[in-house]
């Protein structure tokens, strides 16, 4: 329980520890939530059928998770986060900016998780007797919320990683009663069925809330791994502890939507799908996936925050970003707009994460793997230094990426030139990642150098 000192720094080879199967744990614990249903619920309201559904979830999911697993490989060979290692393709200060929108990327799933979380522990008080109605009982129940979920995230990774293992045995006893409790209600064929541009929204929405928005974390979580960590094992673990729950639990989701109008809200609609006795287990399961989900967020928001180059120790960093996300939940809670912000936040992820993965893979496959540790902390004249700190072949490849990813967007916010033309198919994820990567290796045409064997 001591509290982890340790923001971005460099983990040394005698500070390693733990085994590449844990991250299994820790990704299964982290997405097998409360949101990860709802996300199944909202692909069936585009229109999909359920079957649609089922095929537009297991696409988006195969397409996003490998790049977890992916950002993960980094970790064991550099001791460092994801965003960290960022510096090698943008440079020191270039890489700020992406880490910056990293942090507002953890941020704002925390704020949509404190807000679920206070709107299923006031619905518990409501199954209790207790009006929760007020003002004041309800900034109360955000406030005791976020002391809860302050202390994981303080703790530090050794206490994140236990936790989660321990939460993914509970969580799959819990939604399998819950899915025994809804097959038999399921309309297979329920829903007209959607055109194939309906389809890549769908698969659109998949990605950028499942595995490419967990993309910017691998590294977080394994960085603490002896070096000698098996790259299969540190991929492949890393990939299925987010890809299995993603599938089962949106399906799932896309199973309730069949049945309940409203299942989008997992407090007030989601729960007309069960028998009223399996309706406070539920609240109680909700909350629990949704402090989980948030610990892995808080942690990894406070080590981007550092990254960004704000001069904080990791702790500060944390309390900060909850302080920040009381205030956001405060505000959603007594506004009836929640769900709008949530849509738009989730479409615009896709402008900025899907050319970042492009051109961070694009420069790890151009490395072969390989990093100069040191030299990705340099403050002056290091290998990653580029021009006053900034890396303009990384940079002008991650606008070329989000300019390709916002004409193919169609998201709430608004519809790209090229989505209108196809009659509002969204290819935004891979128009941003193959244009951002193809650009940075048209511009980085020189080999890199391999500093250690990979």
């Amino acid at each position: 329980m001591a509290v982890e000192q340790r923001g971005i720094e460099l983990v040394s080879p005698s500070e390693r520890y733990g085994r590449p199967r844990d991250l299994l744990f820790l990704w299964t614990g982290t997405t097998m939530g409360i949101f990860t249903l709802v996300y199944g619920t909202v692909v069936v309201s585009l229109g999909l059928s359920f079957p649609q559904a089922v095929l537009a979830i297991v696409v988006g999911n195969l397409l996003s998770f490998p790049l977890v697993g992916l950002t993960s490989l980094q970790g064991p060979a550099v001791g460092t986060s994801t965003m960290a290692v960022s510096r090698a393709a943008f440079g020191p200060k270039g890489a700020r900016a992406l880490s910056f929108f990293g942090w507002i990327n953890m941020v704002g799933f925390e704020a949509g998780g404190m807000v679920l979380i206070t709107f299923a522990s006031l619905a518990l008080l409501d199954q209790a007797g207790i009006a929760s109605q007020g003002a004041g009982l309800k900034i109360g129940v955000i406030v005791v919320a976020a002391l809860v979920q302050l202390v994981l995230p303080l703790v530090g990774h050794a206490a994140v990683m236990k936790a989660q293992k321990y939460f993914t045995w509970v969580f799959v006893a819990m939604f399998a009663v819950m899915a025994v409790l809804v097959g038999p209600k399921v309309q297979a064929m329920a829903g007209g069925g959607a055109d194939f541009a309906t389809f890549t929204v769908a698969v659109a929405l998949v990605m950028s809330c499942g595995g490419l928005s967990w993309a910017p974390l691998g590294s977080d979580y394994s960085r603490y791994l002896p070096a000698s960590s098996s790259k299969k094992a540190v991929f492949g673990y890393a990939a299925l502890g987010g890809l299995v729950p993603y599938v089962l639990l949106m399906t799932l989701g896309a199973a309730v939507a069949t049945v309940v109008k409203d299942a989008g809200d997992p407090v007030s609609g989601l729960p007309g799908a069960l028998p009223s006795w399996f309706v406070v287990p539920y609240l109680v399961l909700a909350i629990v996936t949704l402090f989980a989900v948030n610990t892995t967020d808080l942690y990894s928001s406070g080590l981007n925050l550092q990254a960004s180059g704000i001069r904080l120790n990791r702790s500060a960093a944390v309390v900060l970003d909850l302080v920040i996300c009381v205030a956001i939940t405060c505000v959603a809670v007594f506004s009836d707009s929640f769900n709008t912000m949530l849509n738009t936040f989730l479409g615009l992820l896709i402008l900025w994460l899907a050319p970042w993965a492009g051109v961070y893979l694009t420069d790890w496959l151009r490395r072969r793997g390989s990093y100069d540790a040191e030299g990705l902390f340099a403050a002056e004249g290091g290998p990653y230094h580029g021009r006053g700190g900034i890396r303009w072949n990384g940079i002008l490849a991650q606008a070329a990426g989000m300019v390709a990813a916002a004409l193919w967007i169609n998201s709430a916010a608004f519809t790209g030139p090229l989505s209108q033309a196809t009659g509002g198919s969204d290819l935004s994820i891979f128009a941003g990642f193959a244009v951002a990567g193809l650009v940075y290796a048209a511009l980085e045409r020189r080999p890199a150098p391999v500093l250690v064997p990979a």
